[in-house]
């Protein structure tokens, strides 16, 4: 009876290690992390032209569309630019059609020889000079009409405006970015796995996606590995990525990010950039 529940005390341990040396192999080396970021591309619009700002019919974190409007600087100048530019081009055509007239004369005096070739040869060149004079300010109009048209700046893509700083009567400055734009169509996942489970994984292998604090409800697969991070030990900029180690005084597997192309969310559900998330990568393709 001894000898039976010792058997079977030792079949339960060597069970037991079996599995916990299972775990702890499933846990060093499947390709699987706590530590992934939703990420979202973000664009900083900026006015092509300068003046103050009259309106700003958008608030902090509100969601715009592609092409809504999303500011409006003062027209009143760009209006009086137009209306010079098209007044030069109508005084330009009016000076172009006098030089075709007097260089068709010139060509039919020719003819009779009542003017020289001289006389030809300069009206000729004047009608040359008058019709450059128009094209280039047709230019100057249709560059004016695109600087008025510029005073309306609409959203390049749907997502939210963050982060608003701008306000109504703020001098807008080419180049200088009124407000960012999360675009809503851009989210993905960078995973960061320890170099000891890359082997395992393979672009386009599946992924599922837990966020925290809400679970299951996104999917995806793998879309890149990335070539490389930056060397702490490096004291100028790389432009890599930089993955700070968890614990500094322990020797770890350095983790690599990893690119998730998201496929499927629960419409239940809306992701932020920034969030964390754990990251389960199945093998085989979607």
């Amino acid at each position: 009876m001894f000898r039976s529940s010792t058997l079977y005390t030792s079949l339960a341990v060597m069970i037991a290690l079996g599995v916990l040396s299972a775990i702890w192999r499933d846990y060093l080396y499947s390709p699987w992390t706590r530590d992934g970021r939703v990420n979202g591309e973000v664009v900083k619009v900026a006015p092509e032209i300068s003046d103050n700002i009259i309106e700003l019919p958008v608030a902090d974190n509100s969601p715009v569309h592609k092409g809504d409007v999303v500011a409006i600087v003062d027209p009143a100048r760009y209006k009086l630019l137009l209306a010079q530019a098209e007044a030069k081009v109508a005084d330009r055509k009016q000076a172009l059609e006098q030089r075709a007239l007097e260089a068709s004369r010139r060509q039919r005096l020719l003819k009779t020889n009542a003017v020289s070739t001289e006389e030809k040869e300069i009206a000729d060149t004047a009608l040359a000079t008058a019709r450059a004079e128009y094209q280039v300010a047709i230019a100057a109009r249709n560059l004016a009409q695109l600087d008025l048209e510029r005073t309306v700046i609409h959203s390049p893509a749907n997502g939210w405006v963050i982060n608003l700083h701008a306000r109504i009567g703020d001098y807008a400055t080419p180049g200088v970015p009124l407000l960012t734009i999360l675009d809503g169509d851009s989210f993905w996942i960078a995973a960061y796995m320890e170099e000891t489970k890359l082997s395992s994984i393979r672009e386009g292998d599946q992924a599922e996606i837990r966020l925290m604090g809400l679970g299951r409800g996104v999917r995806g697969h793998v879309e890149s590995l990335s070539g490389g991070i930056q060397d702490e030990n490096q004291s100028h900029f790389t432009g890599l990525a930089a993955v700070n180690p968890i614990f500094t005084w322990v020797r770890l597997a350095q983790r690599i990010p990893v690119r998730i192309h998201i496929d499927e969310i629960d419409p239940k559900i809306r992701i932020f950039s920034g969030q964390t998330c754990s990251v389960l990568i199945k093998h085989g393709h979607i």
